[in-house]
């Protein structure tokens, strides 16, 4: 459970950063370009301010310029003027550390707090900040299952669970894109053509956007939290402190944060898809060895214990870094102790589940735009496909405009 905050973090909340993690020199005179998807408005103020507390001059795009890991990335390696990227996700870090995208490479750099993100690096290249994963909720009262327990062998048994359950309502968006891997981790096939998952659970996955219930809500809390379904989905680093507002928009809201009071996490033997958020920095052409030195003095405060600390305190999301977590925490929260399958290997590759997501996550992109996946109106649902003669290497390509 979440502890008292060590004397250090108190201060450092009371006085600001400067009073314990600022730069050893003044590096402001180098503007620092930030890409990041982490970059909702609040938490762009807060990183610009603190950084200049610390020494630092930052530049970062808040959601209302750029939004999404693709439009981040794809923002980056189209203007080349990026120093830091960080937020992402597995599937996309290992994309720029494998050399995907032409512009961006990242430079050499261990941090000194580099043993303190666990098996959340890649090392040389990019560490790890914040640990998300994707959960299942539902209702214990009698807006849900009246006490009954949820136990699923695989995310895609929600499909037959016997309740209404949320769905997302578009195919894009980093949370959506981890649902999806979620949902299709147990029809993993390499063999098959239609972007190395059986024709199954394209069907499953079919099934949960056709049952499924959408009500335009974002990821889904909104509408379990109202009681409108019975079983959602959401990621873990915003939950519990939507569950201590949940009652500032709902009649009948979620209850207990730490210790649930009409909520559950289903039991899902699978376990969940963990991400890890990342920073690293980018070997941006024409800087100099100066500008470089502020670029790694910058990544180096942001990353450090102390910092991300601050931020996890900040906006609720827990730590790659452990002695940050223990500032926080006294344990580790239970949605954190579930079972991790992004690292499972799979049989017939030499990849592990995250890296089969990114080497497949532009096919399966392609197939559920080409076949209508995620419609946002129940009034504009599409036909279920012709599973059975379907061209899976037309469908595989992205959709003709």
């Amino acid at each position: 459970m979440k502890r008292l905050l060590s004397l250090a973090l108190i201060l450092s909340l009371a006085l600001g950063l400067c009073s314990f993690a600022s730069a050893e020199a003044d590096y402001s005179g180098y503007t620092i370009r930030i890409y990041s998807n982490s970059n909702s408005t609040e938490r762009t103020t807060w990183l610009i301010n603190e950084a200049k507390a610390a020494g630092f001059t930052i530049s970062i795009d808040d959601s209302t310029v750029v939004t999404g890991d693709t439009s981040v990335i794809q923002a980056a390696n189209e203007k080349k003027d990026g120093d830091i990227l960080f937020g992402l996700n597995e599937t996309r870090w290992g994309q720029v550390v494998d050399g995907t995208y032409e512009n961006l490479r990242l430079l050499d750099w261990t941090p000194s707090w580099a043993d303190e993100v666990g098996d959340y690096k890649y090392d040389g290249k990019a560490y790890g900040l914040v640990i998300q994963n994707i959960l299942m909720l539902y209702r214990t009262d009698e807006l849900g299952t009246n006490g009954e327990t949820l136990s699923f062998e695989h995310w895609a048994d929600i499909v037959d669970c016997g309740y209404t359950w949320y769905r997302q309502g578009k195919v894009g968006g980093t949370t959506n894109s981890n649902i999806n891997s979620s949902m299709l981790y147990a029809f993993v096939d390499p063999e098959s053509p239609a972007g190395g998952i059986s024709i199954d659970g394209w069907k499953a996955l079919w099934k949960y956007c056709e049952n499924g219930v959408y009500t335009g809500d974002s990821y889904g809390f909104d509408a379990l939290n109202r009681g409108d379904v019975q079983v959602s989905t959401f990621y873990s680093s915003s939950l519990y402190g939507q569950i201590d507002a949940a009652a500032d928009s709902s009649a009948n809201p979620l209850k207990g944060t730490l210790t649930p009071e009409n909520w559950a996490l289903v039991d899902i033997a699978d376990g969940t898809y963990y991400i890890a958020e990342y920073l690293g920095i980018l070997d941006r052409e024409g800087r100099t060895e100066e500008q470089t030195e502020a670029v790694k003095a910058f990544a180096e405060w942001f990353g450090s214990a102390e910092t991300q600390a601050y931020w996890a305190e900040e906006f609720d999301s827990y730590p790659c870094n452990t002695v940050a977590a223990s500032m926080i925490y006294d344990e580790i929260p239970p949605i954190y102790t579930l079972k991790n399958f992004a690292l499972s290997p799979i049989e017939g590759t030499d990849m592990n589940y995250a890296e089969y997501v990114a080497h497949h996550s532009s096919e399966w992109t392609n197939i559920m735009t080409n076949l209508g996946f995620y419609w946002a109106d129940a009034g504009s649902a599409v036909e279920e496909p012709d599973w059975d003669n379907l061209d899976w290497a037309t469908l595989t390509q992205a959709a003709a405009e």
